[in-house]
């Protein structure tokens, strides 16, 4: 009789252990799944001398034409308030953040069906939610190397200094990143409802975005139904952020919040979008069709 009351505090405490140590396996089981696919990105350029090399060509290409561009522009104008136009690389900078953390998110997608590796992806323990956190910190990565690699460049051929931008840059280029995360999901839910018939979207929807976001210009310089769109969009808000901190001026709260705001609903709804689709796509089995065609 003595030992029975003592058996279910005993049994209750094993119940909770077990429960706890469940939880931690699944944490790091979870963590080893997200670094399994991480390195699969990153060993694919490991492998592919051209894929390496794909990272740093085309944003540096760009920074070359419009570096030069500006440089040209600037001496064409011959006027004191000229230098204001090396805010055209900063403004090319900052944008690459957003297009290349787009593209790294749906291409890590496309690798999969290029590679008819979906299929193994799919019936593999990964969970959906692992797999995007993976192609997040795969962006993450390209975007530091981009980032670094760029700002290098420009200041050796430009005399441009990213940091006259200030601790200000870093919480404007994550945001810009994370809107570029979304818009990846998009696209990439794109894909797995038209198929490669929406493969063209992929590239084409970034540069729908750039005109309104105002990335080399202000919002006043826009017609007013486009001025309308522009402020619909957080990309629009970061780079008007980004010029005042070129500027050295202070970002205010007026950028801020939309900013974050527009960010964190876009996000949302580039995730929302994505899992409705791949849930959508498993239900209708044109998973498997993607993943052999």
């Amino acid at each position: 009789m003595s030992g029975k009351p003592a058996a279910a505090p005993v049994a209750g405490l094993t119940a909770g252990v077990a429960a706890g140590i469940a939880r931690v396996d699944g944490a790091a089981a979870s963590a080893l799944r997200i670094r399994s696919m991480l390195l699969r990105y990153l060993f694919l350029h490991r492998r592919s001398l051209i894929r390496a090399f794909d990272i740093v060509f085309w944003p540096v290409m760009d920074l070359l034409v419009w570096g030069f561009v500006t440089i040209y522009v600037q001496k064409a104008i011959q006027a004191p308030g000229a230098s204001i136009m090396l805010f055209f690389i900063g403004a090319m900078i900052s944008w690459d953040i957003h297009y290349r953390g787009q593209q790294a998110v749906t291409i890590s997608f496309m690798e999969e069906i290029w590679n008819r590796n979906l299929t193994n992806i799919l019936i593999s323990p990964i969970r959906l939610w692992e797999w995007i956190v993976a192609t997040f910190c795969y962006a993450a990565i390209r975007i530091v190397i981009v980032v670094a690699i760029l700002a290098t460049v420009a200041h050796a051929l430009y005399a441009f200094d990213l940091a006259r931008a200030g601790w200000a840059f870093l919480p404007l280029a994550a945001l810009l990143l994370l809107f570029g995360w979304g818009i990846g999901l998009f696209t990439t839910g794109l894909l797995l409802r038209f198929g490669y018939a929406a493969e063209a979207l992929i590239w084409g929807i970034p540069f729908l975005v750039q005109p309104f976001s105002c990335v080399f210009y202000p919002v006043s310089v826009l017609p007013r139904w486009a001025q309308m769109i522009a402020r619909c969009l957080p990309s629009t808000y970061a780079f008007e952020g980004l010029r005042m901190a070129l500027a050295g001026q202070p970002v205010p709260a007026s950028i801020w919040l939309p900013l974050i705001g527009l960010d964190a609903l876009a996000f949302g709804a580039g995730i929302a979008f994505f899992v409705g689709m791949f849930r959508a796509a498993r239900k209708a089995g044109r998973l498997g069709r993607l993943a052999h065609d």
